[in-house]
């Protein structure tokens, strides 16, 4: 079997889940959410757990473990360390399955995840901002889900029978991070609409993803780093930064205020075998509960860039370190329409502020801030351009973000650039296509590498890039509107002294009907003009 048909098990697995889930009405509700994420990573786990197993021992499969002795699965458990989650003999799949009959199946299945959450609590769990814990999985999963008791067995029967059916094995496992990154987004995608549904926050295209990481990295081999991201969402960034650096070469750290984005945060670790990074995540507001004061080595974001934090945009100038952390200011709150309220400009000074003597960073932020003359924008630009932190830009075609109509760049941060500022312009690039009610641009991986040939080039490249020194930027006012640095080209066409003489005879001809035409029109408002005066006067008269 290829990766392709591996491919199409899994998402066939994840469509069979949904199936069951839209069977007991639960279709389009957010416990249909729950259900599929939860009872997949609970398949993966166990497939995980035996694929582990195996490589300490290839004999060992579900009727072996069942014999082993409790020393000896003990002994197990810690060879296998943290590179699964620890399942007890009573946990597996086949043994639950063998129970499927039995009078309350249902709590039976509830009863095994709430274990295998408890046991696994230590390395598994999201924690808050207030250091309370997020389990691994629900404590009464179909109980709480489906409210019709009498469908419940029923419910916990069909999901046990299809994740028995299906085995995830040693080929899924080192398939690495195309293959993951592929099923995750199948396996959530009706939960993440472009149009702007209830998880549409959780998603940044993987083609700003992969540019962001290559370019952000380059040709280094960084080892044992840090990466973070303060607006996780999911972790698309951060998943392409860690499948660039290496896995085993980087921690990941974030925090994201949304439980669920957390929690799918945790589940994409899980399948790009970053577990050992999940007791770094942190769901919470980052500006005002920072959890990760420590300085990073890299730093991905796409941050919102309009929210309404009027009610505790007061807390921001008491934090003890905001002079520091936010130089450039806070937004003010505006009169009306406060969910325009610019927050990415707090995301991007905490950035900077995070980022080690050494660090690098990539931010998604919206193309007006790279022009912008003024204010908290203009402060941000002149303090990156003037430490030669700035690396570069790279703006972005228009819909890259389905979702709305602003446009992006990508800012590219590096404390340790000694080299020129280039700017790319993208903004030509792309295929327009349409999904649903919106328009979306594509990126092929043709111009995604012609986006990092540019930026990496030590030369400019003709309508497409420059590189700047920090005085050009300078005199231009810090704008890093890549247009403006453009060579302005003027295009000569030789002709004969006879061409040009009847060309200039007739551009004499075309103005001198020009101004004939005009002189006629001006002749006939004033005739107008007069007559309205006139008739003005008869009326007033009359009056």
């Amino acid at each position: 079997m290829n990766a392709v048909d591996y491919r199409e098990t899994v998402k066939q697995l994840v469509d069979d889940i949904k199936a069951i889930s839209a069977n007991a009405g639960l279709g389009g509700e957010a416990g249909e959410y729950n259900l599929v994420t939860q009872t997949f990573l609970y398949k993966f786990l166990n497939d995980k757990f035996l694929y582990e197993a195996k490589k300490i021992d290839s004999s060992y499969d579900f009727k072996t473990l069942s014999e082993l002795s409790d020393d000896d699965y003990e002994y197990l458990m810690m060879d296998i360390g943290t590179d699964a989650a620890h399942l007890q003999k009573e946990h597996l799949i086949e043994n639950l399955f063998s129970k499927q009959n039995e009078a309350d199946f249902a709590k039976s299945f509830d009863d095994t995840l709430n274990d295998i959450a408890v046991s696994n609590n230590e390395v598994f769990s999201v924690h808050t901002s207030g250091n309370s814990d997020i389990r691994l999985f629900e404590e009464r999963l179909i109980n709480d889900i489906v409210r019709d008791s009498s469908k419940r067995n029923e419910v916990a029967k069909a999901i046990i029978n299809k994740l028995a059916v299906v085995k995830f094995d040693e080929a899924i496992f080192s398939a690495g991070f195309d293959f993951f990154s592929t099923i995750f987004e199948y396996m959530i995608k009706d939960y993440n609409k472009d149009g702007g549904g209830k998880y549409a926050e959780y998603y940044t295209p993987h083609a700003i993803a992969r540019v962001m990481a290559e370019i952000l990295v380059g040709d280094d081999q960084p080892m044992s780093v840090k990466a973070y991201d303060p607006s996780a969402g999911s972790g698309t960034l951060l998943m392409n930064l860690a499948s660039k650096i290496g896995t085993d070469k980087v921690s990941i750290y974030s925090q994201d205020i949304s439980q669920k984005s957390s929690n799918l945060l945790r589940l994409n670790l899980i399948l790009n075998n970053l577990s050992h990074s999940i007791n770094n995540i942190v769901q919470g507001n980052t500006i005002i509960e920072n959890r990760h004061p420590e300085k990073m080595d890299y730093i991905v974001s796409n941050p919102p860039f309009k929210l309404d934090f009027s009610d505790w945009q007061a807390q921001v100038s008491a934090l003890p370190e905001y002079s520091d952390r936010f130089f450039a200011g806070v937004p003010n709150v505006p009169k009306s329409a406060k969910d325009k309220m610019a927050i990415y400009l707090l995301f991007l000074q905490h950035i900077i502020w995070s980022l080690s003597d050494t660090g690098k960073a990539a931010v998604v932020v919206p193309t007006g801030f790279i022009t912008a003359q003024a204010g908290i924008e203009k402060k941000i630009r002149q303090k990156l351009v003037d430490n030669h932190w700035l690396k570069g830009v790279v703006s972005m075609p228009s819909n890259i973000f389905a979702t709305t109509g602003t446009n992006v760049s990508v800012l590219f941060i590096d404390k340790t650039n000694t080299g020129k500022i280039t700017l790319v312009d993208a903004s030509k690039l792309g295929t327009k296509v349409k999904e649903g009610k919106n328009q979306k641009t594509l990126l092929s991986r043709d111009e995604e590498q012609q986006i990092i040939d540019a930026f990496s080039n030590p030369e400019a490249l003709e309508d497409l890039s420059v590189k700047l020194d920090t005085e050009e930027i300078k005199a231009k006012n810090y704008s890093l509107a890549v247009g403006q640095y453009f060579d302005i080209k003027i295009e000569y066409v030789e002709i004969t002294a006879e061409e040009f003489d009847a060309k200039m005879k007739a551009h004499q001809a075309n103005l001198k009907a020009l101004f004939e035409e005009s002189a006629s029109l001006e002749n006939e408002i004033m005739a107008n003009l007069s007559k309205l005066s006139l008739n003005e006067e008869i009326n007033h008269e009359e009056g």
